[in-house]
């Protein structure tokens, strides 16, 4: 019996080494008498919509050596030292002291260098060819494109979010070796290629780009503010043609050593961090009310219907007050094409109160507040909504006029862009191809359609009455003569530590073209700009620069 027993026992072991475990040993057994040298993919190209080069390549070079082999490690470490300009004590050290059989002497290494060690010909050192990132439009689409670590690997932005598809996979080029790591002469080299990255093509257009961070520079010399932004969209597809934070940096000369200024510039500030919208988002508030009249609901108001002139709303003990004093007729007997055109809170208090809390937090939940967006960026905030069942009337009043109530900018935009675009709500993008180099197309986004939100006819109607805002009200410093330019601007205090921050304001404006056709939107929020701080003097003209720019660089015709 224990004959019996040992005999299957070592059955079972040589089974189990010559079937289940062979294939582990095999790559153990050829780890030993084989010395591999990488080959390191190459990184997948960033490009613009229009093939403009955002992030590439540049030759660098691994320096690798192994300590069996290298005979006089003296000497070799001077030559090292001397040809690649490192510390030659440091490179004795870890030939004479390091445990592991390969160390690495240098990375990044440039051509000329290697060239120069290659000419050395020195026993037990070898390169390989590395990949260092370079971006030729140094701070252009900082946040945007992202960086990648000193590996390769991506590390914000678009190189993190679409790594996997950058990265590629890396090769290597096997040597047969002694016991000791010394190559054995004769040997035959075993080359596995590398699988070189995907490119990635943006939605981007680099044109509108420069538009953007140009007119926030002027906005910012102006205005000394603590950060400004702008996102261009597509409203018929919600491509992101341009985006942009003010302060920028280069892409080449990451501040890694400085963890805080790092966070601070790097952060993508218009798809991460929110903020109280305030008066742009009256235009929610009014695409809300004009569908709802056009459904029927006697709850809604008509678009002749005329608000009463009264400066002040008191709900639930609290009084919701005008910018204006109302003083010599200011905002007298308004419609909601004037209510808009002279930002009056209490006329878009009266629309939430008389929606009610039920329908009007369906809308909020149509226009995707509270939610992601789903764009193709990493970190993307939910914005803040109140629980429906905690919402009071006096929060439900001030939610109409965009108070208590924090958004990302992307959000808005999405929201105004389905506002004004026919009532079409789809997932923003900032991506609009995966290729690789022989032109093979892996992935092609199309727009993705989520809901719809408001009728065409409310959406139409919506967008005269803000064409209004741009031609006769508060948006007039966006006004273009000869094209039909719509938006609405936003002026609104900041909360630190839940109390009004005295003299800090967000000042922001959105708009589109041509306003009966809606092509182009843009966002622009201004953070505690100095001086003046009205959305209407700070953000406008800001929109309206890029507005004119991107009609020069289009050749768009003026209307007769």
């Amino acid at each position: 019996m224990a004959i019996t027993f040992l005999f299957c026992l070592l059955s079972f072991r040589f089974l189990y080494i010559q079937v289940i475990w062979s294939e582990e040993l095999g790559y153990r057994a050829l780890d030993q008498w084989t010395r591999e040298i990488p080959i390191v993919a190459e990184r997948g190209k960033i490009t613009d919509r229009n093939g403009v080069l955002l992030a590439d390549n540049t030759a660098a070079y691994t320096v690798f050596a192994r300590s069996n082999a290298v005979q006089d490690k003296e000497t070799t470490s001077a030559l090292l030292a001397d040809a690649l300009g490192i510390d030659g004590e440091t490179v004795h050290e870890k030939l004479t002291k390091k445990k592991a059989s390969e160390i690495t002497v240098a990375k990044k290494v440039g051509k000329a260098e290697v060239e120069k060690l290659s000419q050395l010909s020195l026993d037990g050192v070898y390169y390989s060819r590395d990949n260092e990132r370079y971006y030729p439009k140094g701070d252009a689409l900082c946040q945007v494109v992202g960086f990648t670590s000193i590996d390769n690997v991506g590390t914000t932005g678009v190189e993190k979010y679409y790594d996997e598809y950058l990265s590629g996979k890396n090769g290597e080029l096997l040597y047969e070796t002694d016991l000791v790591g010394v190559e054995i002469e004769g040997s035959v080299a075993t080359y596995l290629p590398a699988e070189n990255g995907y490119n990635v093509q943006l939605t981007i257009d680099y044109g509108i780009q420069e538009l953007v961070e140009s007119a926030l520079e002027k906005t910012a010399a102006a205005y000394s503010p603590a950060s400004a932004e702008c996102i261009v969209l597509d409203v018929n597809t919600f491509e992101v043609l341009a985006l942009a934070n003010y302060p920028s940096y280069d892409l080449n000369e990451v501040p890694r050593n400085d963890a805080e200024l790092l966070n601070q510039l790097t952060r993508n500030r218009l798809v991460c961090d929110i903020y109280e919208p305030g008066s742009t988002f009256k235009i929610i508030t009014s695409a809300a009310n004009i569908e709802e009249h056009l459904q029927g609901n006697p709850k809604a108001f008509s678009t002749s219907y005329v608000f009463p002139s009264s400066r002040t709303r008191l709900v639930d003990s609290t009084t919701v007050k005008c910018w204006s004093n109302h003083a010599n007729g200011k905002h007298s007997n308004q419609t909601l094409a004037e209510a808009l055109n002279n930002s009056c809170n209490p006329c878009f208090t009266d629309i939430a109160m008389s929606l009610g809390k039920e329908t009007f937090y369906e809308y909020l939940a149509k226009f995707g507040f509270g939610k992601k967006t789903g764009i193709d960026y990493g970190g993307e905030a939910y914005g803040l909504l109140l629980p429906k069942e905690t919402v009071r009337g006096c929060d439900l009043a001030r939610i109409g006029f965009g108070q208590t109530i924090a958004v990302s900018g992307i959000q808005l935009a999405c929201a105004t862009a389905s506002a004004i675009n026919g009532g079409y709500y789809y997932t923003p993008r900032l991506v609009k191809r995966i290729y690789a180099e022989d032109g093979y197309t892996l992935k092609n986004n199309q727009p993705v359609l989520q809901n719809r939100t408001i009728s065409e006819q409310a959406s139409a109607t919506l967008a005269r009455m803000l064409e209004g805002v741009v031609r006769d009200g508060s948006g007039k410093k966006a006004y273009i003569d000869g094209y039909r330019v719509a938006g609405k601007t936003g002026t609104a205090q900041k909360f630190e530590n839940g109390r009004i921050a005295v003299g800090k304001y967000v000042s922001s404006f959105v708009g589109f073209f041509p306003a009966d056709k809606p092509q182009y939107l843009a966002l622009v929020i201004v953070d505690e700009p100095q001086g003046a701080y009205y959305g209407s003097v700070v953000a406008a003209p800001c929109a309206g620069e890029i507005f004119q720019g991107i009609i020069s660089l289009k050749n768009i015709e003026p209307r007769k």
